[in-house]
């Protein structure tokens, strides 16, 4: 779902000259800066690794739900696939910005109760040690979704779909305790573009990095 907004906002801007989605599924859109390439094998980049050359940013919003997996599955999609994917990206582009898309409550300690929390952080940690230009971690709450965008969780999809007039309004009355789609994607171009206070973006750094003029 956050990818589909960070695209949509990527596709808008206009010191954006050319977008690489990587994914297993084909995308809906059509643009002219975009180029689909379809990669059926997340663990191994190798033959694509001409086509990741070149680039200033990478958006890596790929993620699962941890709801009904054990800790094992959960790292191997969550953990291994991110760092197979950025340090493919980081040997290639040592000039890149990396931002990833993490979660609120995340546990950078690796050691609390929280399965999800604890592999998150892990992720995050082992992020910050690749030799990347930046590294930001992006901790989004409660995301609204906006402009067609749909969670491909049916779950999630039912939940914004019956409370998107309330997200609304919250966002209105408590702006930090809500992000949209729109808002997220915005906030990563204004991170590539000048950069954040920390390597961890939390809900109201978000705001704030996308209310920024380019």
């Amino acid at each position: 779902m956050v990818g589909q907004g960070v695209l949509r906002e990527c596709l808008l801007a206009a010191d954006v000259q050319e977008i690489v989605a990587v994914g297993r599924t084909p995308l809906t859109q059509e643009h002219g800066k975009l180029h689909q390439v379809l990669h059926s094998d997340m663990l191994d980049f190798q033959p694509l690794e001409n086509l990741l050359q070149g680039f200033d940013a990478c958006f890596f919003c790929l993620g699962v739900s941890s709801a009904g997996m054990n800790e094992t599955t959960y790292t191997h999609l969550t953990y291994d696939l991110t760092l197979v994917a950025a340090s493919t990206l980081a040997r290639l582009n040592p000039q890149m910005t990396f931002i990833y898309v993490s979660g609120a409550g995340t546990d950078s300690s690796e050691a609390g109760h929280s399965m999800w929390a604890r592999v998150k952080g892990k992720t995050e940690n082992a992020l910050l040690r690749l030799p990347f230009k930046a590294v930001y971690l992006f901790r989004p709450g409660i995301i609204q979704p906006l402009h067609g965008v749909r969670s491909k969780t049916p779950l999630y999809q039912a939940f914004y779909s019956v409370l998107g007039p309330v997200l609304s309004l919250v966002r209105r009355v408590k702006p930090g305790w809500v992000v949209s789609t729109e808002t997220v994607g915005r906030a990563m171009l204004q991170a590539v573009r000048h950069g954040a206070p920390q390597p961890v973006v939390e809900q109201g750094e978000i705001n704030r990095l996308a209310a920024e003029r380019c």
